[in-house]
C-alpha cells in the first residue's frame, strides 16, 4: 500500500511540475506534442490522469528537454529544474552587440527560441515595427553595410514572425511612443510626413498581427525596465550597449520573466488598446 502513494504522489507531482515547466516556457499541450513527436491527446493525458500510472523513460526525457528542465526534476527526484549539462555549462556569457539593424546573434537566438513564447524590451521602437524612412534615418549613420540591404533584412525577419511559432510580446516605454510622435529628444529631427508614416505602419503591423504579436505601454515614471529579451525558458539577454549579457540559468530567466510579466501586468496602455492610442497619437502629429 505504501509503495502504491508513493506512485501516486509521483506521479501528481510529474503533472504539477510539467504544467508549471509549460508555462514557463509559454508552450501549450499543442506545442509540446509536436516538439515531443505525440499526439496532442498523449500530452492531455499525461496532465489530467489522476491515477498513479507514470509515463515511460522515453516521453519524460522528451517533454523534459523540450521545455528546458531536467527529467530528475519532473519526477521529483530534484530540486533543481536545469538540466545536468545546463548546470555544468556556463551560465552567465558576454557576446558583442554591434551597432547594426539586424543583429545575426539575436535572430540566431529567437529561431533557436521558437515554440516558446519571446518577449522583448527594446532600445527604441521595435526594429520590426518600424518603416524604412525611420530605419534608414536612425541606422544610416551606423550600418555597416547599404542600408537597402538592412533595410531588406528586417523586412526578411518579420516575414519570419509572420509563420514563426512563437507568440511576440513587446514592452515599449510610454514615452518613447510620445516623444516620437512629438519629434521631440532622440527623435528630434524626424519629418511629420515620416512619423505619420511610422504610425500608420504600426497601427495595421499591431492590428495585423494580434493576437501572435501583443505590444504593451508602460509608464516609466512608474516603472523601469533596461533593454531585455527572454525567449522562453532557455535564455535571458540583456543589451548593455556594446554587448549582450545572456543568462542561461532557470533562476535568471524566471527573474527576467516575472520582470517583463510584471511590465505587462501594470500596462498603461495594453496590447488591446495601442491601437487607438496610436490612432489618438496620430490626431495629434497631423494638426501638428
Amino acid at each position: 500500500m505504501p509503495q502504491i502513494l508513493d506512485k501516486r504522489r509521483r506521479a501528481a507531482l510529474l503533472r504539477a511540475r510539467l504544467s508549471e515547466a509549460m508555462a514557463r516556457a509559454g508552450s501549450n499541450q499543442t506545442a509540446l506534442a509536436r516538439a515531443v513527436g505525440v499526439d496532442r491527446s498523449t500530452v492531455s493525458q499525461l496532465l489530467k490522469d489522476e491515477g498513479a500510472r507514470l509515463p515511460n523513460a522515453h516521453l519524460v526525457g522528451a517533454c523534459a528537454q523540450a521545455l528546458g528542465v531536467s527529467s530528475d526534476w519532473l519526477l521529483g527526484l530534484s530540486e533543481r529544474p536545469e538540466s545536468a549539462a545546463d548546470l555544468l555549462a556556463t551560465s552567465t556569457t558576454l557576446t558583442r552587440a554591434p551597432r547594426a539593424l539586424v543583429d545575426e546573434t539575436i535572430f540566431r537566438w529567437h529561431q533557436e527560441a521558437e515554440g516558446y513564447k519571446i518577449r522583448h524590451v527594446p532600445t527604441t521602437l521595435p526594429d520590426i515595427l518600424k518603416t524604412r524612412a525611420v530605419l534608414e534615418w536612425e541606422y544610416g549613420p551606423h550600418l555597416g553595410r547599404t542600408a537597402e540591404q538592412a533595410v531588406n533584412a528586417s523586412a526578411d525577419r518579420l516575414d519570419w514572425l509572420r509563420v514563426s511559432r512563437s507568440d511576440f510580446e513587446i514592452a515599449v516605454p510610454l514615452h518613447e511612443l510620445d516623444s516620437f510622435a512629438a519629434g521631440e529628444g532622440y527623435y528630434r529631427g524626424v519629418p511629420q510626413p515620416v512619423r505619420l508614416e511610422q504610425l500608420d505602419r504600426m497601427i495595421a503591423l499591431v492590428e495585423g498581427l494580434y493576437p501572435r504579436l501583443r505590444v504593451y505601454l508602460f509608464d516609466a515614471r512608474r516603472l523601469f525596465s533596461a533593454p531585455v529579451t527572454v525567449m522562453g525558458p532557455r535564455m535571458a539577454v540583456l543589451y548593455v550597449g556594446q554587448s549582450y549579457l545572456a543568462f542561461r540559468d532557470t533562476e535568471r530567466v524566471t527573474a527576467f520573466t516575472a520582470h517583463f510579466d510584471h511590465l505587462v501586468k501594470e500596462a498603461a496602455v495594453s496590447s488591446r488598446a495601442l491601437p487607438q492610442y496610436l490612432h489618438r497619437l496620430r490626431g495629434t502629429v497631423a494638426q501638428g
